[in-house]
C-alpha cells in the first residue's frame, strides 16, 4: 500500500482506546481521577493492583500504574477532554480549592482560542496536565 493511497480520512478507523500514566501514589491518583473529576473505575482486564483504570463518558479510558520512574510534565504535552458543563466544573473546582488557569498561566480563569473553544489546563496529583474545554460538541 503507497503512502498516496492512503490520502483518506482514517481508512483504518483508528480511535482513542485509553491513555496510560506512570503514578507515584496510585491511592492518591485513583482518589483525584475517581472522586474529585469523578470518572467511573471499571475493572483493571485482570492485570496486577498496582494498575486502575477509569473511564470517560466517551468509553476513552485512563489507566494509572503506580511507578517510581517519572517524567518531566510540560503544559504543551496535555490529554484534552470537553464539556458542556465547563462554568459548572470551573465552579466545583474553586469550591474544592483545586487550581486550574488559562492557558498563559492565569489562576481560575479561562482563555478562548481562535475557534472561540473556551479552555482550562489543570494538573493531576503527578502533575500531568489536562485540558477541559468546550468544544467538539
Amino acid at each position: 500500500m503507497s503512502m498516496s493511497s492512503l490520502s483518506a480520512q482514517n481508512p483504518f478507523q483508528l480511535n482513542k482506546d485509553h491513555d496510560a500514566l506512570l503514578v507515584k501514589d496510585l491511592k492518591k491518583s485513583a482518589d483525584f481521577y475517581g472522586n474529585v473529576l469523578g470518572l467511573k473505575e471499571i475493572p483493571n482486564g485482570g492485570l496486577p493492583d498496582h494498575i486502575r483504570w477509569f473511564q470517560l463518558g466517551d468509553k476513552v479510558q485512563i489507566h494509572l500504574i503506580q511507578s517510581d520512574e517519572m517524567t518531566e510534565k510540560n503544559k504543551g504535552v496535555h490529554f484534552a477532554w470537553n464539556t458542556a458543563e465547563l462554568p459548572k466544573l470551573m465552579e466545583y473546582l474553586k469550591s474544592k480549592n483545586i487550581h486550574f488557569e488559562n492557558w498563559p498561566g492565569e489562576a481560575g480563569t479561562t482563555n478562548t482560542r481562535p475557534d472561540g473553544v473556551k479552555q482550562i489546563y489543570l494538573q493531576d496529583p503527578d502533575g500531568y496536565w489536562i485540558e477541559i474545554n468546550d468544544g467538539s460538541l
